[in-house]
């Protein structure tokens, strides 16, 4: 099957595995495409992919036998495509874009989904309206998990990121004030966990694309158990560079936070202590992966809370 990946995918592949791995997965992208397909059903018709698409996968746009669309998407395995499937079997289209097929024997991870209107998510609405619909989306996904599920929690997953943030610090003085504020917010955010609900591990307005079904659905999980404030603290950090070159951007980001955490009756120094955490993450990730703006900008953020 001859079909180009797009290039923000080809860019955000070799940023996140290097260009070796990224080059090596996207070598066998054409066979593992050819896989997804056959493993979905002979009577499926590919129309074209999806650009410019994601930054962790390939979305093919298919057709079912019937006739009826879907998206076809072919994830490496670092993305843990696996675990994105048993998170959207378990919400089962509450909230989120439909899991249409698990097939048994396919070997490419790749996950037939519901079709939706890739080119139109929150983004495309004014920042308050935005907010407003994120928030009524994301509470939704917020559900026990299930059980014996292979979801990592919240203090897994933000441990294994703190070895990358406390080098970071160790390497960079200006920056190791900074880093050892978010990891002892950490340390105590950790300790005293409220809950362990199913989150989305990734929640922002550019994961919420509009659909058929529902208005808004959620696409992408990285999912995790754990609390809610942790969930909806990288929606605090949405268009973060508009904040950025706004004059009133502190003011703007505390208020935010104060804003999401009443409308979703989440404890206020919880989701600050998240936001700040999940920035500093980011922006120290986006350094060492040579995104030198992109880091500066979360960290500047970061400062502000």
């Amino acid at each position: 099957m001859g079909f180009e990946p797009p290039q923000r995918l080809v860019r955000a592949l070799g940023e996140m595995y290097g260009d070796g791995a990224a080059a090596e997965w996207l070598d066998r992208l054409p066979t593992l495409t050819g896989q997804a397909i056959d493993a979905a059903g002979p009577d499926l018709t590919v129309e074209r992919v999806a650009a410019p698409g994601g930054r962790s996968a390939l979305v093919l746009l298919v057709r079912q036998a019937d006739g009826t669309p879907a998206a076809l998407k072919i994830a490496p395995p670092p993305a843990e495509p696996e675990q994105e499937r048993a998170a959207l079997a378990h919400w089962n289209g509450w909230g989120a874009v439909k899991l249409l097929e698990v097939p048994e024997t396919d070997a490419s991870g790749a996950l037939l989904l519901e079709r939706l209107h890739h080119e139109v998510s929150l983004r495309s609405l004014p920042e308050a309206k935005a907010l407003l619909e994120a928030a009524g989306t994301v509470r939704r996904l917020w559900v026990e998990p299930p059980a014996g599920h292979p979801f990592e929690t919240v203090a897994e997953r933000t441990g294994r990121q703190s070895e990358g943030m406390r080098a970071a610090g160790e390497a960079d003085p200006e920056l190791a004030p900074l880093v050892d504020a978010a990891l002892a917010a950490r340390t105590e955010l950790v300790e005293g966990s409220p809950e362990l609900l199913l989150l989305h591990g990734n929640f922002r307005q550019s994961k919420v694309l509009s659909g058929e079904r529902a208005p808004w659905l959620t696409v992408g999980p990285e999912p995790l158990v754990g609390e809610r404030a942790y969930d909806l603290a990288r929606l605090v950090r949405d268009r973060v560079e508009d904040l950025i070159a706004s004059p009133g951007g502190p003011v703007t980001a505390r208020r935010r936070v104060k804003r999401l955490a009443e409308s979703l009756e989440v404890d206020q120094a919880r989701l600050h202590g998240w936001t700040l955490f999940r920035a500093v993450e980011s922006g120290t990730r986006a350094l060492a992966e040579g995104r030198r703006q992109m880091g500066e900008v979360n960290l500047e953020f970061a400062g502000w809370l």
